[in-house]
């Protein structure tokens, strides 16, 4: 989200017809796992030793809080932490193609993802924070779905 930020925000305020996928492993995981946008408050990165501090840093960016009263097609977020979880994020990125295919507008599903290296735990461990951490501070679940079901 750090980059291109405005592109997605007037994407959705235009309603343009496209989907954005996005893999929010809460770090920069391709450089290093630096602090980004989604770290969660007292997250340790390698640019945040001893957490990441709201005052100095501020708040961690929650996508649905942004975009949740625009006029776009779908919004959703996901997780790949468990079977359940992996099928209904392949449910939300469904739905997510054929409103794109459709035509009815912009679509945007959030997938919270494990990074274990840079979170520097267990892939089981790393389930479970997304389970017990990372969703109870970004919550998982469809916040717009426009001419669909609520």
């Amino acid at each position: 989200y750090s980059i291109g930020i405005e592109t997605t925000l007037y994407s959705a305020i235009r309603n343009d017809n496209i989907l954005q996928l996005v893999i929010n492993n809460s770090v920069f995981g391709m450089t290093g796992g630096q602090m980004s946008p989604t770290s969660l408050p007292g997250m340790k990165t390698t640019t945040s030793p001893f957490g990441r501090d709201e005052r100095k840093n501020g708040s961690m960016m929650d996508i649905t809080k942004i975009l949740g009263n625009t006029d776009m097609a779908y919004l959703a977020r996901c997780a790949v932490n468990s079977p359940s979880n992996i099928e209904k994020t392949k449910k939300a990125i469904k739905t997510a193609l054929t409103k794109q295919m459709n035509g009815e507008g912009f679509c945007l599903v959030e997938v919270l993802s494990m990074c274990p290296t840079n979170w520097k735990m267990s892939e089981v461990d790393a389930c479970e924070f997304i389970k017990n951490t990372q969703s109870k501070a970004l919550p998982l679940g469809e916040f717009i779905n426009k001419g669909g079901e609520k």
